[in-house]
C-alpha cells in the first residue's frame, strides 16, 4: 500500500470517528430546544393577549417589553444568553425548525383544549 493511500485511509477513519463522537447537544450558554420552545410559547401567548386588546401597536409594545424582561429574569435567562441562543439556532435552521414545530404543536394542543366543551 502506498503512503498516500495509507494517509487517505487514516484520514477517513479519523473523520468518521470525529463524526461519531460529536453530540447533538447545544453549546454551553445556549438554551436547549425544550427551554427555547417553552420561552417562545410564553411569548406568543403574551403577544396574543395583547393582540386581543384595543391598545395601539406602540402602546402594546411598551406593555410587552417589561413583561419580556420580567419573564426572562424569572426564568433566569440573561440578555447575553438569549442573544447567543438566537444566534446559535439561526445558524442551525434544522434545529430552529424543530423548535418551531414543537411550539406550533403546543399552541395547537392548548387551543384544542380551550375550545373543547367541558365534560358535564
Amino acid at each position: 500500500m502506498t503512503k498516500l493511500r495509507k494517509f487517505w485511509i487514516a484520514g477517513m477513519i479519523l473523520i468518521i470517528g470525529l463524526e461519531a463522537c460529536q453530540t447533538n447537544k447545544e453549546p454551553e450558554g445556549v438554551l436547549n430546544k425544550e427551554q427555547l420552545s417553552a420561552l417562545f410559547v410564553e411569548f406568543y401567548l403574551a403577544e396574543a393577549r395583547l393582540g386581543n386588546t384595543t391598545v395601539v401597536r406602540d402602546s402594546a409594545l411598551q406593555l410587552f417589553l417589561p413583561f419580556e424582561d420580567s419573564f426572562l429574569k424569572e426564568k433566569g435567562v440573561s440578555d447575553s444568553v438569549l442573544r447567543k441562543t438566537y444566534t446559535y439556532y439561526f445558524n442551525n435552521p434544522s434545529k430552529l425548525e424543530q423548535i418551531y414545530d414543537a411550539v406550533i404543536d403546543t399552541l395547537s394542543l392548548r387551543e384544542q383544549r380551550a375550545t373543547e366543551p367541558s365534560p358535564k
